[in-house]
């Protein structure tokens, strides 16, 4: 746990990336897969994640994101994407993809899946678009996580236009909706923000018991 917390001392949001440094292929697959393994509400991940290199691709959305300098010179941008309408048919391959894992027949977990069904579809579509729009966030905590005991710079950035991201990549068409973004890659050494002191409130001030 101790080097949970170092690695979480050392880890800020990168403002400036060293273009000449990128992220092995062998990293990046550790941290898809901590992506990967990440909770999600009823373990159905309902998000798919895009992991983009394309240097043209990411200068046309660089604009969308308010210009910031991070989304073309970190070493990957990662779109967070929430599935929106989520209903029958992602619940329906969900339970596929459980009784092929674990090898059990769909008559075992039938009335787990008829629950999950009459929870969820039953929502308005608003309410689980932003519903799965808060999952990508769990998995985007665990590439923070991930990403540090790596000692590899994450910026999550909240920062960009969604219907822009969208329309660029073709998400509509996608039933898909850009959430959350981040640029992983390596620290410039004249990014003088990493100097900084983390600000954080107190125990006292941000912990209740109750």
């Amino acid at each position: 746990m101790s080097n949970f917390i170092t690695n979480a001392n050392w880890r800020y949001a990168t403002k400036k990336f060293d273009t000449t440094k990128k992220v092995s292929k062998e990293d990046l697959e550790t941290l898809k897969e901590a992506i990967r393994l990440s909770a999600s509400s009823y373990g159905l991940q309902p998000y798919k994640v895009f992991i983009i290199e394309n240097t043209e691709l990411r200068t046309q959305l660089q604009p969308a994101a308010w210009g910031q300098s991070q989304i073309v010179d970190a070493s990957q941008l990662i779109v967070f994407a929430n599935i929106t309408n989520f209903g029958e048919a992602e619940i329906d391959a969900y339970f596929q993809n459980l009784i092929e894992t674990r090898k059990i027949p769909m008559e075992a977990v039938q009335g787990y899946a008829d629950f999950m069904k009459s929870k969820i579809t039953t929502l308005p579509e608003g309410v689980r678009n932003t519903w799965t729009a808060k999952q990508t966030y769990i998995a985007l905590s665990n590439l923070l996580n991930a990403a540090a005991g790596l000692h590899i710079d994450v910026t999550p950035m909240e920062g960009f236009e969604p219907e822009k991201f969208n329309e660029i990549l073709g998400f509509d068409k996608l039933g898909l909706n850009a959430s959350v973004i981040a640029t992983i890659g390596y620290r410039h050494e004249e990014d003088t923000t990493q100097h900084y002191v983390k600000v954080r409130k107190s125990n006292e001030e941000l912990f209740i018991n109750l």
